[in-house]
């Protein structure tokens, strides 16, 4: 083990160096991947020296997501505190199913979990869970309220047609969440959402009518805190009032920019978000462990219990139901992604959490400044969010996104609204400085200064 922790650090080492000269890694063709790396599987063992260049050359050129050049997906960054609590996790490797597996490590789940409750403004009889991302987080919620709608689900299956209601701007999970649940895709009610990617509550409320009149059983009112696109809020408020008003679950996914509960300044964006039924958050993004650390939250603990638990004691032989944190997980085996998420709120305190949220939208506003004062921009995103979409020169978005990737300048992505397709910088690295963000802007400048031929011919 000594000698592989020392060659985990020399690969390290050489890749935080490699970094620093190049924060976007050399472009590999997809079509060429194996004949450029060796990837081949052998019946012998390699050599350690080959076995040592294959690792080295894998990690020199995979895609680098903590550089000040990684702007491509929602999360990015490098946090030391998190990666200690990650490795950890690894050493220890406990299964978070049971307190005989995992002792202590189930406490330390509790404790994240108890904090953000008590941030969401619940008390003893909420609780919740951790599960490997977003999309699961929304599954779980889903089967939450299936059941709750119908408690006889869990026996006898979906019966009725039962409908889910979510915005046209939401997350691509929830369809396929609707198809594992037996709700049916066909029962995902898209709802219309305002200029700023919204969901438009009326346009809701006369969805929900025109299927109650329709024999459907509405089941799940589904909010977005965070669009992947525009990183829009929709409005909590008005939503759980339909929700009370019809007897419809109310879940918030916040995977991208559910953590502005720990911002005085941001989390009115979540306003009334004390009165839903669920909410969930990644702190892979906006608080930036490494991935996966997904947070499903429920205002009433006995939904998950009665969701997810079932009995088997070949596992649960020792505590009450409170430590086998199994009985209120969708998974057996598990791995401990709380740890990360611990040592890293443990080492710079909520105070800490705080401040690297609030970095974000600080760092979102010197982009759209930035775009606001020159006229060779057109920004297409607002204020109150990390999602900064905008348009340079007229040039087509993906075009000019796929071109930067290739020749390994910058890692950002496009996105649209309405009819726009525009270039979508998040800035959800809190490792990122001011200047990061306008050198960003530089790279993209100089490059099409350099590439106007390149770009038209793509175009044409």
């Amino acid at each position: 083990m000594q000698h592989t922790l020392a060659l985990f650090q020399q690969i390290v080492t050489q890749l935080l160096k490699d970094e620093q000269d190049r924060p976007v890694a050399n472009f590999i063709p997809s079509n060429n991947l194996f004949e450029t790396l060796d990837l081949s599987l052998q019946e012998k063992p390699a050599l350690e020296e080959n076995f040592v260049k294959s690792l080295s050359e894998l990690v020199l050129t995979s895609p680098r997501t903590a550089t000040q050049a990684f702007f491509n997906q929602l999360f990015g960054g490098r946090n030391e505190k998190a990666i200690l609590g990650d490795l950890l996790a690894v050493i220890l490797n406990n299964s978070m199913y049971t307190y005989k597996a995992a002792g202590p490590q189930v406490g330390v789940e509790k404790a994240v979990l108890e904090k953000v409750c008590e941030l969401m403004g619940w008390g003893r009889e909420s609780a919740g869970t951790i599960a490997p991302g977003g999309s699961m987080t929304n599954f779980m919620a889903m089967l939450m309220a299936r059941d709750s709608k119908d408690a006889s689900v869990r026996k006898t299956g979906v019966s009725r047609k039962m409908t889910v209601y979510t915005s046209t701007e939401s997350h691509y999970s929830i369809p396929k969440n609707a198809a594992f649940s037996g709700i049916g895709r066909s029962q995902v009610r898209y709802i219309p959402v305002d200029e700023r990617g919204r969901m438009v509550s009326i346009e809701l409320e006369n969805r929900i009518l025109k299927d109650l009149a329709e024999g459907y059983l509405p089941t799940l009112i589904n909010a977005t805190a965070g669009t992947t696109v525009l990183g829009a809020f929709d409005a909590i408020p008005e939503l759980v009032a339909l929700g009370k008003k019809y007897g419809v679950w109310v879940h918030v996914d916040g995977a991208y920019c559910g953590a502005v509960l720990f911002s005085k300044k941001y989390k009115p964006l979540v306003k009334g978000v004390e009165a839903v039924d669920s909410f969930s958050f990644n702190a892979h993004k906006m608080i930036g462990t490494p991935l996966t650390c997904s947070l499903l939250l429920v205002k009433d603990k006995n939904k998950l219990f009665h969701s997810f638990a079932n009995e088997a004691d070949y596992l649960y032989q020792t505590d009450e139901d409170e430590f086998n944190p199994g009985k209120t997980s969708l998974q057996c085996g598990r791995r401990n992604d709380a740890l990360k998420f611990w040592t890293l709120w443990k080492s710079v305190g909520t105070e800490g959490l705080e401040q690297i949220v609030d970095k974000q939208f600080e760092l979102a506003e010197v982009a759209r400044s930035y775009i606001e004062n020159h006229p060779d921009y057109i920004l297409y995103s607002f204020k109150d969010s990390i999602s900064v979409c905008f348009n340079y020169k007229g040039i087509p978005a993906r075009e000019l996104c796929t071109q930067l990737y290739e020749k390994s300048k910058l890692l950002v992505g496009y996105g649209a609204f309405g009819n726009n397709e525009f270039i979508r910088l998040v800035t959800i690295n809190v490792q990122n400085e001011p200047e990061d963000i306008l050198n960003f802007f530089k790279v993209i400048e100089t490059f099409v200064a350099e590439n106007e031929l390149l770009l038209a011919a793509k175009t044409e």
